[in-house]
C-alpha cells in the first residue's frame, strides 16, 4: 500500500498552474523550535536598513515598494510601516491606518489599465516587520481567479518595463494626492527610438512618398538638361526666341505740364541717333498735357 497521499481536489481546479502526473511531497517532521525570522533576534531587518529611495513611495508611518524587476502579473506590491512592527504589535494608531492604507493602495492598482482584481496577501514567515502584499489580477484571465495568482506572478512572461515603470509611477502619484510623497517617476522618453504614435504602415508610406517625389524632381531635370543640351531649331526658336531691341535712339517721355494731369500718358518721341540730334530738334511740337504748342525758338544775331 502507497504511504502517498492522494492529489488534493485542487489540482483538478482551473486555476491550478499545473498538469499531469504528480504526488504529494513527504512532510518533514517538525521542529522543536523555529528558527528566528528577519528582524528578530540577531538577524538584521532588510526593511528597517532600506532607504526612502527604493520605495516607489514613502509616507511619515508606511512605505510603499515593489520588485526589483517586472513579473508576469500587472503589478505586485509591498506595503510596510516605517516603524518595526509586526502585525499583532501596531499600536491603535497604525492599527486604524492600516485599513486605510490598504483600501486606498487597492484602488490606485486596480485603477491601472488592464487589472481586474487585487489579492491581498500576509504571510509574515520571513520578516518579523510588517508587509503586506498587492498582486493584481489581470483582467479577463479567468484562469487565474483564486489561490494560485502567486504561483502564476512566477509562471507568466514578465511584462515590459516600460509599462512596469509607467504604472509605479501612477501609483505613486495616486497615493501621494493624500499624503507622502511618490518616489517613482515614468520611464525617460527614448528620443532616438521611433516614435511609438507612428505606425511602421505610416511610415513607409512617408518614405514612399519622398522616393517619388525625389524620382519625380530627378526626371524633371534630365528634360531641363536634355532641352539645354538640344538647343532650340525651327517654329520652336521662333516662338520661344526673344526679340531683337529695336535699332534706335532712346525714348523721351516729355513730364505732364500741369500735376492734375499727370495720369495722362505720354506718347514717346523717337528722337533716332543721339548723337544726330540738333538743340532744336522737337521744337514745335505740341504740348497734349497743355494742349499748348511751343513755338520755335528764333536764333540770335
Amino acid at each position: 500500500m502507497s504511504d502517498t497521499p492522494p492529489l488534493p481536489a485542487f489540482s483538478t481546479w482551473p486555476s491550478f498552474p499545473f498538469e499531469g502526473d504528480f504526488r504529494v511531497k513527504k512532510l518533514d517532521d517538525p521542529v522543536a523550535v523555529e528558527p528566528d525570522r528577519r528582524g528578530e533576534g540577531d538577524r538584521e531587518c532588510l526593511s528597517c536598513q532600506t532607504p526612502d529611495d527604493a520605495y516607489i513611495w514613502v509616507g511619515e508611518r508606511w512605505r510603499v515598494r515593489a520588485m526589483d524587476r517586472p513579473s508576469g502579473l500587472p503589478m505586485v506590491l509591498i506595503l510596510e510601516t516605517r516603524s518595526h512592527y509586526d502585525l499583532g504589535d501596531l499600536p491603535n494608531l497604525l492599527a486604524a491606518e492600516l485599513g486605510v492604507m490598504t483600501v486606498r493602495l487597492e484602488r490606485a492598482i486596480r485603477s491601472l489599465d488592464g487589472v481586474a482584481r487585487v489579492h491581498v496577501n500576509r504571510w509574515g514567515d520571513g520578516s518579523a516587520h510588517l508587509h503586506l502584499w498587492f498582486l493584481a489580477r489581470p483582467y479577463g484571465r479567468l484562469q487565474l481567479r483564486g489561490t494560485f495568482l502567486s504561483l502564476w506572478d512566477d509562471i507568466l512572461p514578465p511584462i515590459s518595463e516600460q509599462r512596469w515603470r509607467q504604472s509605479l509611477a501612477m501609483v505613486a502619484a495616486w497615493l501621494a494626492d493624500f499624503e507622502g510623497r511618490p518616489v517613482a517617476e515614468p520611464p525617460r522618453i527614448e528620443w532616438q527610438a521611433p516614435a511609438s504614435f507612428a505606425s511602421r504602415d505610416a511610415a513607409a508610406a512617408t518614405d514612399r512618398a519622398r522616393e517619388a517625389d525625389r524620382a519625380r524632381e530627378a526626371e524633371a531635370a534630365g528634360e531641363r538638361g536634355a532641352w539645354t543640351d538640344a538647343g532650340v531649331t525651327g517654329s520652336e526658336s521662333s516662338q520661344n526666341a526673344l526679340p531683337e531691341p529695336a535699332e534706335s535712339g532712346p525714348e523721351v517721355r516729355i513730364p505732364a505740364q500741369r500735376a492734375g494731369l499727370a495720369d495722362d500718358p505720354v506718347d514717346p518721341v523717337d528722337l533716332g541717333d543721339p548723337e544726330s540730334v540738333s538743340p532744336d530738334r522737337g521744337a514745335g511740337l505740341p504740348d497734349r498735357a497743355s494742349g499748348y504748342t511751343a513755338p520755335t525758338p528764333r536764333s540770335e544775331g
